[in-house]
């Protein structure tokens, strides 16, 4: 498969950094409920990946051995960084923020059929000339495919998530996420999880999108109106 970045080929818990390792241990060898992952590998759209889900509750059952591949991580190549600026051209002194990738780590477990991952992430924040102390939110994809020489990139389930971070006034800001629940069935043969691979970047388009996207507005109440009074009939001229 073609490669990019530094690929995490361990299975199991592969814990990295004592940030991560500390985020992930009190979930490893726990599941979390699947969640619904879309098939577009770049874009969310309505539709879900489907899961095997039986009428019973998840809470109540116990996350299965890991007996297959548990899929590989790594950066996707392009997305690497993330820089916030002005729009249009940007120059070194216009730079606000930087954002990039320090260490990966996923550990993998199967549900009813399904793949449940936790994906983990470490990254950190770089204040630029012209940014300040405050919130940033970061745009992150997770991307799982399947690569084959034959038939090239397929996409199996995408997530895409804003994660707030508060920089601090040294310019020098670490932050950490974990996505609990990243889940896609297994394929049959399970053999072909070998073939899998999640990738993980930034994404600003996406970002841009969805603050873009227009919210709903709340009805508006319709005006109250106030019942006309009858006005009192008046007496006949020619009456007593």
């Amino acid at each position: 498969m073609p490669g990019a970045g530094k690929r995490l080929e361990r299975y199991g818990c592969a814990l990295f950094a004592p940030a991560l390792w500390f985020a992930l241990f009190a979930s490893c060898a726990a599941t979390s409920a699947p969640s619904a992952a879309t098939p577009d590998a770049q874009h969310d759209t309505a539709g879900s990946v489907p899961v095997n889900n039986s009428s019973s509750s998840l809470s109540t059952k116990v996350a299965q051995a890991v007996d297959v591949n548990c899929p590989a991580v790594e950066v996707r190549r392009g997305a690497a960084t993330l820089t916030v600026g002005p729009t249009g051209e940007r120059t070194a002194m216009t730079l606000k923020y930087q954002a990039s990738f320090v260490r990966l780590a996923r550990e993998c477990s199967t549900v009813e059929g399904n793949m449940v991952m936790k994906v983990g992430v470490e990254g950190r924040i770089v204040l630029g000339p012209a940014g300040s102390p405050g919130q940033v939110g970061v745009p992150l994809r997770f991307a799982v495919v399947q690569e084959t020489p034959s038939s090239g990139m397929r996409p199996i389930a995408t997530k895409f998530i804003m994660v707030p971070v508060d920089v601090g006034a040294t310019g020098n800001t670490p932050f950490v996420y974990v996505e609990e629940a990243l889940s896609f069935p297994i394929p049959t043969p399970a053999t072909a999880l070998d073939e899998y691979l999640v990738y993980v970047g930034f994404d600003p388009v996406s970002a841009e999108a969805q603050s873009k996207a227009p919210k709903a507005r709340p009805p508006k109440d319709k005006p109250k109106t106030t019942p006309k009074s009858k006005p009192n009939p008046q007496p006949s001229a020619g009456g007593n």
